[in-house]
């Protein structure tokens, strides 16, 4: 069933309560505290300038293992003439910006709303929320954000203005950041190719409330 939040009580139905495409809840706000007791529990928002906010649980979740990560053989390639540079947090508002309005093949418009940026970018100023750069002869050409919760990233999304600034991106994430886990949320062909599989929602959430100082 679908939840109907109170704006002015912080609270989330258990994430196990979702629908089978994963909506759980709608309304309520994009606070900091929200937000971050939204990712706390597995949920994230995910909704359009014309409807209202909308928040997912999905049950499985799509994950990257950063020890388990793929690379091919054309992308080690790449990567070994480092044409790329990378940096963390140095652009985050930009990278954002630029994920909300680059085209995508096959997909018109974007679910990255004015409010959504304006919530993130506050996120990133507190330290929550991060950000990877890829850069090519200075300019920046790919990147990705996200929410770092207890060591899971929790990707909210990526760009890309040339051939495989993107993958770089999801790449220096997964190796040179200490990670439990890459929450990719939702399955596509692109993510499952570098590493994604399914987790359930049970064992994701054991992952995301795990102490890390008994690890």
């Amino acid at each position: 069933m679908v939840f109907e939040l109170d704006t002015n009580r912080l609270e989330f139905p258990h994430p196990s309560y979702a629908e089978e495409d994963g909506l759980l809840a709608v309304g309520g706000d994009l606070s900091v505290d929200r937000l971050l007791l939204a990712y706390s529990n597995g949920i994230f928002p995910w909704f359009s300038d014309d409807s209202p906010i909308l928040w997912y649980a999905p049950n499985p979740r799509f994950v990257i293992n950063p020890s388990k990560i793929k690379i091919s053989k054309s992308m080690a390639s790449v990567l070994r003439k480092k044409t790329f540079s990378f940096s963390i947090d140095q652009s985050f508002r930009e990278v954002i910006q630029l994920c909300a309005t680059i085209n995508r093949k096959d997909q018109a418009g974007t679910w990255i709303t004015q409010d959504m940026i304006h919530a993130y970018s506050k996120l990133a100023e507190l330290g929550y929320a991060h950000s990877v750069e890829v850069w090519q002869d200075g300019i920046l050409v790919g990147g990705l954000y996200g929410v770092l919760i207890r060591g899971v990233f929790c990707g909210e999304s990526m760009f890309s203005k040339v051939a495989n600034a993107s993958k770089a991106a999801l790449i220096y994430l997964a190796q040179e950041i200490e990670l439990r886990l890459i929450d990719c949320q939702f399955h596509t062909d692109h993510l499952e190719s570098m590493g994604g599989e399914y987790l359930s929602l049970t064992d994701y959430l054991a992952i995301l409330t795990k102490d890390q100082r008994h690890e």
